[in-house]
């Protein structure tokens, strides 16, 4: 059952850029600041902290203790968000439960990461055992994998993840905040003459890491009117799961977690995938954002491309989708990314999207990807619903 004590009371975010030369504390301290003159909330009000583990600080275990000492908070609460991409969804949530539980009342939670100038990361675990020799080395080539398998049961139409990509770059155009490496104008001809980089995944069908940072802020509806706080979205339902089939062998690789929670989470709310005015998903990949889509229900199993190429995408559209271009095409802030569609979420629902802003903007349905395992399908899925 939803609840609507609890509120995203603002968002901030930084332009993502390529190669900043800037760290994740300096990215952070720019968009903290601009969520404290765009709520008008002092400093000293915020006693919470959550902050997404970043890619470019991976190798600091302390990295939300020095972080909150960079921005000068002093939390009575801090929480380390090491869910990948679903650190922005699943920080608020936790945030949430935190404030219900008296830990705190008015909560950071911030994702900030520059892996494009600085990168730190070492998995260990199973990745450098069995991931790098075989060559897999990376999330491009474990995807490419996961589209064969895809295509192997259920066919795919390549122009149905071309129709996102193009969707998003047109989007991006029209977001100052996308990278400016990536804003030139996409065609569905140019999609296809991109190179494959891993059979059959093209280039333009992946993200680019960059550098960046955003932020929203957490708290209560009536704290929220106690800080004079004027507009606020409520997150009125929250799922999420990790290592989905981990306990098997032999996983079907096109199930993810969101085959279990995307049902769960659309019925938290109570409503049916028509409901859904805007979706914007974790868009590592086009064929991640085609999956989900057939996950929540937009279409049934192996549909997922007739589904895409009837449906208008566009933030005029039906379902306005990633409407500030997505990672895809906006750029991703490594570990970051996950807050990118999160905070465009929130600024459809504040009504200020500008030249591609949504009609009616009444709800969002977020979600976020994490970790890429070996031979199985992504290991950590997560989805918020947001309610005007």
């Amino acid at each position: 059952m939803k609840r609507k004590d609890m509120v995203i009371a603002g968002y901030a975010e930084t332009k993502v850029g390529f190669k900043t030369g800037r760290s994740a504390y300096d990215l952070a301290g720019e968009a903290y600041a601009q969520l404290l003159e765009r709520t008008g909330i002092a400093a000293d009000k915020i006693d919470g902290l959550s902050v997404t583990t970043a890619l470019s600080e991976a190798s600091n275990p302390f990295f939300p203790v020095y972080m909150a000492d960079a921005l000068g908070i002093v939390p009575t609460w801090l929480n380390a968000s090491s869910l990948g991409g679903c650190s922005a969804t699943g920080g608020v949530a936790r945030a949430m439960s935190a404030i219900r539980d008296g830990l705190c009342e008015t909560v950071l939670v911030l994702s900030a990461d520059a892996p494009s100038t600085d990168w730190r990361a070492n998995y260990g675990a199973f990745r450098s055992e069995f991931q790098d020799p075989p060559g897999v080395q990376g999330p491009p080539a474990t995807f490419g994998l996961l589209m064969s398998r895809y295509i192997h049961q259920y066919g795919l139409n390549p122009e149905a993840l071309g129709k996102i990509a193009v969707t998003q770059r047109g989007h991006a155009l029209l977001n100052d905040n996308a990278c400016e490496k990536l804003k030139k104008p996409l065609t569905m001809e140019g999609y296809m003459e991109s190179r494959i980089i891993a059979d059959p995944l093209r280039i333009l069908d992946s993200v680019m890491f960059c550098d960046g940072a955003n932020a929203v802020l957490v708290t209560s509806e009536k704290n929220a009117q106690k800080l004079g706080i004027s507009k606020a979205v409520y997150p009125v339902a929250y799922a999420e799961i990790s290592n989905y089939r981990g306990n098997e062998s032999v996983p079907d690789i096109t199930e993810s977690g969101f085959t279990k929670i995307g049902p769960a989470v659309l019925e938290k709310a109570g409503l049916r995938p028509s409901d859904i005015r805007m979706f914007h998903p974790y868009d590592d990949f086009t064929i991640a954002v085609m999956m989900k889509l057939e996950a929540f229900g937009f279409c049934g199993k192996g549909q997922g491309s007739d589904y895409i190429l009837r449906t208008d995408l566009s933030h005029t559209g039906e379902l306005p989708l990633n409407t500030g271009g997505g990672q895809i095409s906006a750029g991703q802030p490594g570990l970051a990314g996950g807050g990118l569609n999160l905070v465009e979420a929130v600024r459809q629902m504040f009504g200020e999207g500008g030249a591609r802003q949504v009609a009616d903007p009444r709800n969002a349905l977020v979600t976020g990807i994490g970790v890429v395992p070996y031979a199985r399908n992504w290991g950590t899925s997560s989805a918020m619903i947001l309610e005007a």
